[in-house]
């Protein structure tokens, strides 16, 4: 778990993890600085409910995705599986054997990672949305272009946490989530996508990334594409991906190098750059804005 000025729902969120039908697991916390009374509350949990299940450690300070990057490069921290938890969500109740009976599916040496979808609510617990229901398979030509799950639905196992420790500490992290997706499936692994929703993801003012469950929100997203801050994030990406080249498969590479090329390149290049790699976002509307995104040197 990544905190950060975290303490008016903090209580309800680590009382949905002790709920949890799987009953086998610790909290590992990263405050990143708080002001406010995380660090009370979290000690309050540790010498109660929590006692001998809470370690609580101090955050790099350089934003949520350094933030939970830190807690996968701790090397103190063990175990078979591993979950991105946010401050301020309420799991459900079968969170976390939900996503082990899917990861329990792939061999331990190969990377996997389990999402699902989330059902957004206020901050008062009320219904909102859920986001969207993608129906093509996870893989890294849709990773390039999209990140398709929220990190704090995001459960993995310890060869996809030894991909992520191997994350240089002074590169740009777009977002955890998105490098997770990218790295797990551009390295051979195995992504396990569960069209329900595992949680209540809470939609406040003090969110630092909002769902993506209304139609104001996904119109947001798309005026963010062409305003180059997509492009922005994908540069970013790809510098990143670059200290993985050996580690990609070979087809991954080959459409990682296409696709790094391609974008920077005339308007039919671009083009002929989507087509060749097959990149693709899930739904029709977000493939069509893809191509318009090409067009315009936006991608």
């Amino acid at each position: 778990m990544a905190t950060y000025n975290g303490a008016d729902y903090l209580s309800e969120q680590v009382g949905s993890l002790i709920e949890q039908s799987h009953s086998e697991w610790e909290l590992c916390v990263s405050d990143d600085g708080s002001s406010d009374q995380t660090l009370a509350v979290l000690d309050g949990i540790a010498n109660s409910t929590l006692v001998g299940r809470l370690r609580v450690f101090a955050g790099p300070r350089q934003g949520f995705a350094k933030n939970f990057l830190s807690l996968v490069k701790r090397s103190e921290i063990q175990a078979d599986y591993f979950a991105f938890c946010d401050q301020d969500d309420l799991w459900r109740q079968d969170k976390l054997a939900r996503g082990l009976a899917a990861l329990q599916q792939a061999p331990a040496h190969v990377p996997a990672l389990y999402c699902s979808r989330t059902h957004s609510v206020d901050g008062d617990g009320e219904h909102l949305g859920f986001s969207p229901l993608f129906s093509k398979s996870p893989c890294f030509a849709n990773a390039l272009v999209q990140s398709i799950a929220g990190g704090n639905t995001m459960i993995f196992n310890a060869a996809a946490r030894d991909l992520l420790a191997q994350t240089p500490a002074d590169i740009t992290i777009v977002s955890h989530d998105w490098w997770a997706y990218l790295l797990v499936t551009g390295c051979g692994g195995q992504v396990f996508y569960d069209a329900e929703a595992t949680l209540d993801y809470r939609q406040h003012a003090g969110n630092l990334v909002g769902a993506n469950s209304s139609w104001r929100d996904r119109l947001l997203r798309f005026r963010k594409m062409f305003s180059g801050r997509f492009r922005e994030w994908n540069d970013a990406n790809l510098i990143a991906l670059s200290f993985y080249q050996t580690q990609l498969t070979p087809e991954n590479q080959q459409k990682l190098k296409i696709f790094s090329h391609g974008r920077n390149g005339s308007l039919l290049t671009r083009l002929r750059s989507i087509k060749e790699t097959g990149v693709f976002r899930q739904t029709m509307a977000g493939y069509l804005g893809l191509w318009l995104a090409a067009v315009l040197k936006k991608v």
